[in-house]
């Protein structure tokens, strides 16, 4: 814990991810940095943020949406995140050789919305 508190952040990666042919392997739940809100607008900020919520709301949710036992509708957030879930898994995967620019990415995030 002490060196998380020196370091800008850190990425983790996931083997789970890898195995499901999800790359890169970064766990976004886990992955943190200090530095994000010193460079990206709030606009940004905040998109993240409501991004990472579907992902932990999901992940949080996801044994008992595989099982069948969530009904639609008992949680606004969760139904969110199923709405959402495979356009953001989309977003964060990219193949190694594949550039994509900083517009372009944001113009993706957004998308996700639509």
């Amino acid at each position: 814990d002490a060196v998380r508190g020196i370091l800008d952040g850190h990425i983790i990666l996931s083997r789970d991810l890898a195995s499901r042919n999800h790359y890169p392997a970064i766990d976004i739940l886990s992955s943190i940095s200090r530095l994000m809100d010193v460079i990206v607008s709030k606009k940004q900020k905040d998109m993240a943020g409501d991004l990472r919520s579907i992902l932990a709301t999901y992940k949080n949710a996801e044994d008992l949406i595989n099982i069948g036992a969530y009904a639609k509708g008992s949680n606004p957030g969760i139904d969110k995140s199923i709405k959402y879930i495979d356009k953001l898994m989309d977003f964060l995967k990219q193949d190694k050789d594949t550039y994509i620019n900083f517009d372009d990415t944001m113009d993706a995030m957004k998308g996700i919305y639509k």
